[in-house]
């Protein structure tokens, strides 16, 4: 038989309680029942119910006081109010405070069966539609959140550069958000019409990264079997932005210089100058003045990229942000999982904003996903962020057993190491090895040797 959902019947009466459950689970609904308003406000607490059917009057709280307590929940189930008593206040009391429906003993069990069937589709229904207006928020809302000074400052600038066509480049920690300035820019700007183009520098091979940008002829290589238009001819009458731009070669520096100096490009087996419409942003996690000093970046592709520069805050210098942001990324993670939003209990905010998150949004939105799955939808309580908190929140050696040998230990916590790297720097491999101080051709054998190159 079907399984038609999972339902609540808080009644005292042991005859009354017996025959109800059985007539539901003929139904095909799976039945836990109690005895007092007490068991009945602690199941609603801890089970994800599709309903609840409750008697007005029981032992230990009534069945409006329950009812009063299971308004404060973020999601609750819809409630049937039954009573032997007929009284327009208690039925009004009972509506009032959100109960579906109200039925009167002796219980008419197909007028139940109908009001059960409606209330569950009722909540269904609901849910769907939540999910769909917090996916349409989240699709509208890839948007910065808060309003400190730091922020203020922020907005401020990007409102004063987004009407102009200067090249500009964005700095700033891993995770703090630079592509979101790049599309507030691109969304203020004349271009807003045209295409955003996005180049991962550091994702994008070395040997394919040329091709990506400027595009080929047929036969420019191996493999290049018709032409094919690079980034900026794709970007043209729009912006394109550069992300993770201190990764780039010394000789895609060069062809890049050219770019921003004569506006043209040339396609890889081609000597054919294309001339280029496109507003360059550019983004970087790195000192690109250091690695000018350290002759690891050109000058003057530095001066030119810098024309104005903006600098994304770190968590840590916007702490009273984190509660709203938190909010804003558990609405919109909720949406992406399909889950209810859960309510945050305010040590939660606390501990949220305490917290130092060295990899800043990326890593605090990480940490909210953990928890709102421990959650299941309940309230979010500080429990749940220390258990989702990432290596590092807790020592990890208490984990470590002499039986297991230090080998097999070492080589545990060198991969969670590298896990947590990896997630922090957002997948960049070159990022993540200056996490772990050391170099790139080492992450990479001991991503082969653990396993984690698809990952």
């Amino acid at each position: 038989m079907k399984h038609r959902g999972f339902v609540l019947v808080a009644e005292d009466e042991p005859q009354a309680r017996r025959a109800l459950c059985a007539l539901l689970e003929d139904e095909g609904y799976r039945v836990v029942a109690v005895a007092d308003g007490r068991q009945a406000a602690d199941v609603l607490a801890r089970e994800p119910l599709d309903a609840a059917i409750l008697d007005i009057r029981m032992p230990e709280k009534d069945g409006l006081a329950v009812l009063e307590e299971l308004r404060r929940q973020p999601s609750p189930p819809p409630v049937l109010i039954m009573t032997a008593y007929g009284s327009s206040d208690v039925a009004i009391q009972a509506m009032a405070l959100g109960a579906f429906d109200y039925l009167t003993k002796p219980i008419n069990f197909e007028e139940l069966r109908i009001q059960l069937e409606r209330a569950i589709e009722s909540r269904r229904r609901a849910a769907e539609l939540e999910v769909y207006r917090a996916e349409e928020r989240a699709a509208r809302a890839n948007q910065m959140i808060g309003d400190s000074p730091a922020m203020q400052r922020l907005y401020k600038l990007i409102g004063q550069v987004a009407p102009t066509d200067s090249t500009v480049l964005i700095t700033g920690e891993s995770g703090t958000g630079k592509e979101l300035i790049a599309e507030a820019i691109h969304r203020h700007s004349p271009r807003a019409r045209n295409r955003l183009v996005k180049v991962n520098c550091a994702a994008i091979p070395e040997t394919l990264l040329e091709a990506e940008m400027f595009g080929y002829e047929r036969g420019a290589f191996t493999g290049a079997f018709e032409r094919r238009i690079g980034k900026f001819e794709f970007a043209a009458g729009g912006t394109i932005f550069l992300d993770e731009i201190g990764d780039l070669t010394p000789s895609t520096q060069a062809k890049l210089l050219r770019v921003l100096q004569d506006r043209v490009i040339e396609r890889l087996g081609s000597n054919v100058t294309i001339p280029v419409d496109v507003r360059v942003l550019a983004a970087t996690h790195r000192d690109l003045a250091e690695d000018v000093r350290q002759g690891r970046f050109r000058e003057d592709l530095y001066y030119r990229l810098s024309v104005v520069v903006l600098r994304a805050p770190p968590l840590r210098e916007r702490r009273e942000d984190i509660p709203a942001l938190a909010q804003f990324l558990l609405r919109r993670t909720a949406a992406r999982l399909k889950l209810a939003v859960p309510a945050v209990s305010p040590e939660a905010l606390a501990w949220l904003a305490a917290q130092p998150w060295p990899g800043n949004v990326r890593e605090l939105e990480h940490c909210l996903e953990r928890a709102l799955l421990l959650s299941r939808g309940g309230l979010l309580t500080t429990e749940h962020l220390e258990a989702g908190a990432p290596l590092g929140a807790a020592d990890p050696f208490d984990a470590v057993s002499l039986e297991e040998g230090l080998h097999a230990a070492v080589e545990r916590l060198e991969r969670r190491l590298i896990e947590r790297a990896l997630a922090r720097a957002g997948g960049n491999r070159s990022r993540a090895a200056e996490l772990l101080k050391i170099n790139r051709r080492l992450l990479y054998d001991k991503m082969r040797h653990y396993g984690l190159l698809g990952s």
